[in-house]
């Protein structure tokens, strides 16, 4: 039988294990031998390849201790050795940024910074990380400043991060008399019947209010400091300073979010014709937003998922379906809802140790199996980036989703098109809901987001403020297409993106995922399996350029509001079908 629990033995036996208390005790040492390393007076070829050799050893060390304690926290809320090993890394990790920091302001003082690159093969393969570490000297903070300001962040941003956590790690719910943890309600959105849907819903609202103030308090605290860092650095605002972190322009950005507004009717005749099919005359109730319909009501044992997987990704790219197996085999994914997990899912990948662990809640929904399939493409998407220097194999945020959406899209349309007509109804539905979260519900963020930071820049906003930023956000995008009455004003709540610290905006990157990711699938239908070398070598290429010249690479020009226009033909058309099928329907 398959273990349905991740194993993170083999990051350390337990919080005791003598090789974890060595690795903390390394960072500090490391970071300062670091220090030293700066002070000395090595040529400067031969510094730049010690320091590169010396944050690698770091970040390894960090990673390995970090990703034990917070994969046991994600599972176990209220683990306490967890907690306090990890409060103890965050305050290492003040000290580890300002090293990095330091090597960063030192990369920015190095002239003919090509010429010295050119004398190192380390370096050289290195070099698009010095580069950029050359540009970012010039967003620094003081020096002087930068320790007391992380450490502050503790007390202040990273506290609330982890209050956050805290809270909705073991915040339960009452649902028919039984207290249930949150993920398992919300899994009950997919269910095919109605009653079970509504019900979730309302016990999920009513349960919201226990920790709605701190949670505001969470988000602005967040946010608050989220804007001091950026004037301190000297970007004119979040956005920026994200999409320049991003390794991404406005260009793209607002070409982005131009075909997405000139797309919005074609999602919302979508939303109202999959209304009126379930019995809703003013728009579909939030609800309903996840509803199966047609004949897609199958569920699924992990093992059927597994297999599902197996076969379709053994027919088109044999060696991620093996990657895919050995996931499932070596207890890299911890599958199913329980009290204390946190709800969602999330790839978690260690470069040095060549491995991943993966969270999912899966029920057995045919969007648990799509959910298994985005996040093992995270960690095909590490496995392809394994063979360069760590330092190069950290895509940035919109990149990051490329493999995920190429493999959502390999599945759903793989699926379908053996499905029988009724199943392929339902499965059709199925891609458009997907693509409605990831254009229209994250337009929809992108403005909350926005207005939170407006807000914020003159007071912490209230509970009722940000519920209103958030049906303000939802009537804007949804129009429509959402029933008025049945929103849900306390999304911020529960979507924890918001709420990460150095990360924000984090929706975007969503979108342009999917429909990135749609182009990337589209080269794919065109070329067939001699394409796969170049997707893969596009995935490798993720951590080493920029957005727009890795796009380029496989002949897409992010910056053209033509290229996401075609993009969204593709779910249009789909939008087309899915009307026209689910009228006659409606018309029985």
């Amino acid at each position: 039988m398959m273990e349905t629990t991740w194993d993170l033995s083999v990051f350390y036996k337990n919080f005791s294990d003598p090789a974890l208390r060595a690795d903390m005790e390394a960072l500090k040492s490391l970071t300062v031998e670091g220090h030293k390393l700066l002070a000395s007076e090595l040529p400067v070829v031969q510094k730049l390849e010690a320091l590169v050799r010396q944050l690698e050893l770091l970040s390894n060390k960090y990673a390995r201790a970090a990703m034990f304690a917070q994969l046991t926290l994600s599972v176990e809320a209220e683990n306490r050795e967890a907690f306090l090993t990890m409060e103890e890394l965050s305050a290492l990790m003040v000290d580890l940024q300002v090293f990095q920091s330091a090597c960063t302001r030192y990369i920015g003082t190095v002239e003919n910074l090509d010429e010295v690159i050119a004398q190192s093969d380390t370096l050289k393969q290195n070099a698009f990380i010095l580069h950029e570490a050359s540009q970012t000297a010039k967003h620094m903070l003081p020096e002087s400043m930068e320790k007391w300001m992380l450490r502050m962040s503790l007390s202040g941003g990273d506290a609330f991060q982890k209050l956050r956590d805290q809270l909705m790690g073991t915040i339960t719910v009452e649902l028919n008399g039984e207290s249930l943890p949150l993920p398992a309600v919300r899994g009950r959105a997919f269910d095919p019947d109605r009653s079970v849907r509504k019900s979730a819903f309302e016990a999920e609202l009513a349960a919201y209010p226990k920790v709605a103030l701190p949670m505001a308090f969470c988000l602005g605290g967040i946010k608050g400091e989220a804007l001091t860092m950026c004037e301190a650095k000297g970007y004119p605002d979040v956005l920026t300073q994200q999409l320049e972190e991003s390794r991404m322009d406005h260009d793209t950005l607002n070409a982005m979010w131009t075909a997405i507004r000139e797309a919005l009717p074609d999602f919302r005749r979508y939303l109202r014709a999959k209304g009126k099919l379930l019995g809703h005359s003013d728009g579909l109730p939030f609800y309903d937003l996840f509803a199966p319909v047609g004949n897609d009501t199958q569920r699924y044992t992990i093992e059927e998922a597994r297999d599902l997987l197996r076969d379709i990704f053994g027919k088109a790219h044999p060696k991620m379906a093996d990657f895919m197996l050995q996931a499932f085999d070596n207890r890299w994914i911890d599958l199913y809802p329980r009290e204390g997990k946190e709800g969602g899912a999330f790839c978690s990948e260690n470069h040095e140790m060549k491995i991943c662990r993966i969270l999912s809640n899966f029920v057995g929904s045919f969007a648990d199996v799509s959910t298994l399939a985005h996040e093992l493409g995270h960690a095909w998407h590490a496995h392809c980036m394994q063979e360069l220097p760590l330092l190069m194999a950290q895509p940035p945020m919109p990149l990051a989703e490329t493999a995920s959406t190429f493999n959502e899209t390999m599945l759903s349309h793989t699926v379908i098109a053996s499905a029988d007509p009724e199943r392929a109804f339902g499965l059709l539905e199925g891609i458009l809901m997907e693509a409605t979260q990831c254009v229209v519900d994250i337009y929809s963020r992108f403005l909350f987001e926005s207005a939170v930071f407006e807000a914020r820049k003159t007071h912490t906003p209230a509970v009722e403020e940000l519920r209103q930023m958030m049906l303000n956000a939802q009537e804007e995008v949804y129009g429509d297409g959402l029933d008025k009455e049945v929103r849900h004003a306390d999304m911020w709540i529960n979507k924890g993106h918001y709420y990460t610290v150095g990360l924000h905006f984090y929706n975007f990157p969503y979108a342009f995922g999917l429909l990135f990711g749609l182009g990337v699938f589209q080269k794919y239908q065109q070329e067939g399996s001699a394409f796969l070398p170049r997707y893969d070598a596009l995935l490798a290429r993720c951590g080493s350029d920029t957005v727009a010249n890795v796009a380029a690479s496989v002949g897409i020009n992010v910056r053209s509001v033509d290229y996401w226009r075609s993009a969204l033909d593709v779910l249009r058309a789909e939008i087309d079908e899915f009307e026209t099928l689910a009228a006659r329907r409606t018309a029985k």
